[in-house]
């Protein structure tokens, strides 16, 4: 496992509360298990991992801060909410992300997701029936997606029971263990889709929150070469890289074809054809 990124081992930019650890101990086993710190309640960071109710009553993990710096606590649902919607109605293989992992063409490939988030995009291509392998390398994002993952497997939504068989999420360094990550799962890394961090495009409120926990977490993707160099390595088919419409190929390196809509494009990088 890697640990969380921080500017050093005594000043983490998240943790999880000793008090809380005290009220809920399996705080201290996902503690140890992703490399999180727990601190004392008169010396926390402004990121705190916890356990809370959600509306129906029932527990989830989750990020929280200042509300009035990063909104509402960040979890991750597959149930309900955004990608509820966007699996109803986003518009299927017709998608920027779909069309540009060949699955509106017919193919069905396994994809990694090395940038894997909140797993969003991940449940969009799983939704569609490719396999999916989920990583990522900030350790309480991973949490909360193993999280999110786990009650979406128990809940009540028989197609979302369906859809997260396909998914699978591991905790790692995409930039430096890529190779390994995906030697631990069942398919061929035949799609690796990348969305590293840019500056949103997006103004609303809410996605200018969640971001701003994202750059407190994570930062800005300043080794998005060596993540691409990581993929083209261990992808068998094809590399596809999110990016601002106009934005430069990440480290120069052109694309062998392009998938675009209004502010956002796909790179394409293809090593042999689907089929």
């Amino acid at each position: 496992m890697c640990p969380i990124v921080a500017p050093d081992a005594t000043a983490p930019v998240i943790a999880i509360a000793r008090s809380r650890v005290d009220a809920r101990p399996e705080l201290a086993t996902l503690a140890a298990h992703f490399g999180i710190a727990i601190r004392d309640d008169d010396a926390l960071p402004s990121l705190l991992l916890d356990v809370q109710l959600d509306e129906q009553g029932a527990l989830r993990l989750v990020i929280a801060g200042d509300e009035r710096e990063y909104g509402k606590p960040l979890c991750v649902d597959f149930v309900a909410g955004r990608v509820d919607h966007r699996r109803r109605f986003g518009g299927g293989r017709n998608q920027l992300i779909a069309r540009a992992c060949g699955l509106n063409r017919g193919a069905l490939p396994s994809v990694v997701d090395a940038t894997a988030g909140l797993g969003r995009d991940a449940f969009v291509l799983a939704s569609l029936g490719a396999p999916v392998l989920m990583v990522e390398r900030v350790a309480a994002t991973a949490a909360i997606l193993v999280d999110g993952l786990t009650r979406a497997q128990g809940c009540w939504d028989e197609e979302v029971r369906e859809i997260v068989l396909r998914m699978q999420a591991l905790h790692g360094d995409a930039t430096q263990e890529l190779g390994e990550l995906v030697a631990q799962w069942d398919h061929p890394p035949q799609v690796v889709h990348l969305d590293p961090m840019y500056p949103h495009r997006d103004k609303s409120a809410l996605v200018k929150k969640e971001m701003r926990v994202f750059r407190t977490l994570a930062g800005d993707d300043a080794d998005a070469p060596a993540l691409l160099a990581a993929a083209l390595e261990v992808a068998t088919h094809r590399v596809v890289v999110k990016r601002p419409r106009k934005a430069e190929p990440i480290g120069g390196i052109a694309p062998s074809h392009m998938v675009e809509e209004k502010t956002s494009r796909y790179d394409v990088y293809v090593k042999q054809a689907l089929r």
